[in-house]
């Protein structure tokens, strides 16, 4: 596992410029859709922009919900997009992920999410996002090499409420960071809309809030 390569997000380096979602809809998979979102932190206060992709759970909750067996994951971990021949369209792989990334497109019959380019990756490619993110936001490669080269402490688990998911992706906090497990639950009461609101938007404010509860509990 220590050599399969994956995706690591750094939103300390997201400068908003959506190359990222420019570069995934060259992919004729997808019929020219992004499968990646580049979401405003705080819209209102804050230009701070983070790029959301599939997580790629361990145990992915949108291949549990899905009646058809739609949805696949492939002996290195990559969590495919909804098979055309088999979806029924029930969208449940939307209501269900709670990082907010699978979509579904009426008019094509089409659910989208990452699969990570997997007509790239295959063959030892880089995805196309990490490939033209100009400032490392997006970065692919294996674990060691990754967290040897580059700073900030990569974090695979995510607690919501009382559901904990771990992901083959890593989000990359500050590297003094004492977070080991990202709490995310308590950010419900934002999300007026579930199929466009992601909990990735609220990672900062979480790393915010527990660096804030540090540096009371020391005072």
């Amino acid at each position: 596992m220590a050599k399969l390569k994956t995706f690591f997000i750094d939103p300390q380096r997201c400068i908003g410029c959506r190359s990222c979602m420019a570069a995934c809809r060259e992919c004729d998979s997808h019929k020219g859709m992004s499968m990646i979102y580049v979401d405003y932190i705080d819209r209102p206060t804050s230009t701070v922009t983070l790029p959301s992709v599939c997580m790629h759970c361990v145990d992915p909750v949108c291949a549990e919900v899905c009646p058809a067996d739609a949805i696949k994951v492939g002996p290195d971990g990559v969590v495919h997009m909804a098979m055309t021949e088999r979806c029924l369209y029930c969208r449940n792989c939307v209501y269900a992920c709670p990082f907010g990334i699978p979509k579904f497109e009426p008019e094509q019959h089409l659910q989208y999410k990452c699969n990570m380019c997997y007509d790239r990756t295959a063959f030892g490619k880089a995805p196309m996002c990490a490939t033209v993110c100009p400032s490392g936001a997006l970065t692919y490669g294996e674990y060691s090499e990754v967290t040897e080269t580059r700073g900030g402490k990569p974090i695979n688990v995510f607690n919501f409420g009382d559901q904990q998911v771990e992901t083959r992706v890593f989000l990359m906090a500050p590297a003094n960071s004492e977070v080991d497990v990202l709490e995310v639950d308590d950010q419900a009461e934002y999300y007026d809309d579930y199929s466009t609101s992601s909990p990735l938007n609220f990672i900062e404010e979480a790393l915010a809030a527990r660096s804030r509860n540090d540096g009371s509990s020391e005072n």
